[in-house]
């Protein structure tokens, strides 16, 4: 064998290599995007993050999905919006999501459920809602308990029948 044979033989062989690695790296991401898209049905974060969601019955266009709202939840912690997911995982790296999801967050977010996901699960729904592109406005600030509140707000004080 001379040498041109024996480089041609190595390039062929990292070629088809360079293929095999490729060929099983991209089904293993478009299945972490199927579980992150179904996790944020199931974990039902467009009923909140997305608006119109809920009042659709479900029925929006990925493309309109967690964009966040300005209507907030009202309750003895003030008041919290529900912040648009796609700016928020544009702006930050796949660590400081992890991060972020296991930091404990004001009602009603169910942060509880958040520190139960396996760090897997917590990837793919970042990596789908990175998948969807940043788009949408910021939802307004947190508004500590008694500050005036300028947007439609949910009354999640329970109130005793009389």
């Amino acid at each position: 064998m001379n040498r041109h044979t024996l480089i041609a033989g190595a390039i062929a062989t990292l070629a088809a290599l360079t293929f095999q690695q490729t060929a099983h790296a991209e089904p293993k991401y478009d299945k972490s995007l199927e579980r992150g898209r179904y996790l944020l049905i199931v974990g039902g974060c467009n009923d909140c993050h997305t608006p119109g969601f809920a009042e659709s019955g479900g029925k929006l266009e990925p493309k309109q999905w967690l964009t966040g709202s300005d209507v907030g939840f009202q309750g003895p912690w003030g008041v919290t919006y529900p912040s648009n997911l796609r700016t928020l995982a544009a702006s930050l790296n796949e660590k400081e999501w992890l991060q972020r999801a296991r930091t404990p967050m004001r009602p009603p977010m169910p942060s509880p459920s958040l520190m139960i996901m396996t760090v897997e699960d917590l990837k793919s729904v970042y990596r789908y809602i990175r998948h969807l592109g940043a788009a949408g406005n910021a939802a307004p600030e947190y508004v500590p308990p008694g500050q005036p509140v300028t947007t439609a707000v949910i009354n999640f004080v329970p109130v005793k029948p009389l």
